[in-house]
């Protein structure tokens, strides 16, 4: 994930530089960067990670964070020596430059520092995060709001990540009893055509659409999903996968469109209730996959022209969108052993 530091230090007032820590916080930012002695009265304004060189940073410049100024081939070897023993180097280019940031990320790929590159505008920070095809890990910036949305709304979607979903064709629909069904409610809109990846193998997740519709028995919540029972998998970011019960509020869901095309949600709550169920088997290149649903006309999975389909409509020979791979999980993290799930 691209990271989004604001500059907040500096000899303007306080109430100048506050403007800029709010402005953070406000367009979502994480990290600031402020004087040594503000760490306290930056973190009152909100929960930020804070850089400084004073004790009360979170990351101390000097122990955790390095900072060069870029005039000279010197000065660049300095960030790649910098990079061998700091989390993080962080430098500025004096006489803006492509190369020197190539030179830098070429050098630093095996080492476990995170490289921040020091920018005036959107223009600057697309390029850096774009450089090498691989980018930097993140860009320092003191910018007016308008721009920090932009570089924010930027990085969000060059972080997204892709996941491949397929047609699989159903063979089996039938009622089983009851059992507990997760709500999934989060913190912001599903799109419609948007859902989460479910199912009862870590790795056969059908598509569940969110609750977007329009119906004739109940409104419309376009912030969840009635993803399944308690025991199914949900893909999380990072290709990970986790089980439904383990979610939690402030826990990250991955929501995911008929493309794959994904964002990360935060959950608001979970709710979790006695629901009659129906099971979904499907199979796709010989590989069966199956879930549990609640059995509701309002619940909907994803049809391969990408239309919302209710479950209880669901026939065998229909094809599903789902997310079919191979091997097995352990943990959530996709593992190359033989691993059957029935």
């Amino acid at each position: 994930m691209k990271e989004l530091w604001v500059r907040a230090d500096g000899k303007d007032d306080w109430n100048t530089r506050k403007k800029r820590v709010t402005n953070a916080l406000e367009s979502g930012v994480g990290t600031v960067w402020v004087n040594p002695g503000e760490e306290d009265k930056t973190r009152q304004l909100g929960s930020l990670r804070v850089v400084s060189d004073g004790e009360k940073a979170d990351l101390k410049v000097g122990k955790d964070v390095s900072y060069t100024v870029i005039k000279d081939k010197e000065s660049e070897q300095e960030v790649v020596k910098a990079g061998k023993s700091f989390e993080y180097v962080v430098f500025r280019a004096s006489d803006w430059k492509v190369i020197p940031l190539e030179n830098i990320i070429a050098a630093l790929q095996k080492e476990k520092a995170r490289i921040i590159v020091e920018v005036d505008s959107f223009e600057e920070a697309k390029t850096v995060l774009e450089t090498l095809e691989v980018g930097a890990d993140g860009v320092l910036v003191e910018a007016d709001r308008k721009t920090l949305n932009r570089i924010k709304d930027y990085i969000d979607s060059i972080s997204q990540e892709k996941v491949e979903v397929s047609a699989a064709t159903v063979t089996d629909v039938r009622q089983v009893g009851m059992g507990d069904r997760v709500c999934v409610d989060t913190a912001s809109m599903f799109a419609l055509g948007e859902g989460m990846l479910v199912g009862s193998q870590s790795n056969g997740l059908f598509l569940v659409h969110s609750e977007t519709l329009e119906t004739e028995y109940v409104a419309s919540r376009p912030f969840r999903v009635n993803a399944g029972p308690v025991h199914a998998y949900t893909m999380v970011p990072g290709g990970k996968t986790k089980y439904l019960s383990d979610l939690k509020a402030g826990d990250e869901v991955l929501a995911v469109n008929k493309d794959g095309n994904t964002r990360t949600l935060i959950i608001g709550r979970l709710k979790i209730e006695k629901r009659p169920l129906i099971l979904v088997e499907a199979e796709k290149e010989g590989k069966v996959i199956k879930s549990l649903l609640q059995n509701a006309e309002t619940i909907n999975l994803v049809d391969e022209k990408g239309k919302a389909v209710s479950v209880v409509k669901v026939k065998k020979g229909d094809k599903l969108l789902a997310h079919v791979e191979e091997g097995g999980r352990h943990f959530g993290m996709k593992v190359d052993e033989s691993i059957e799930e029935k």
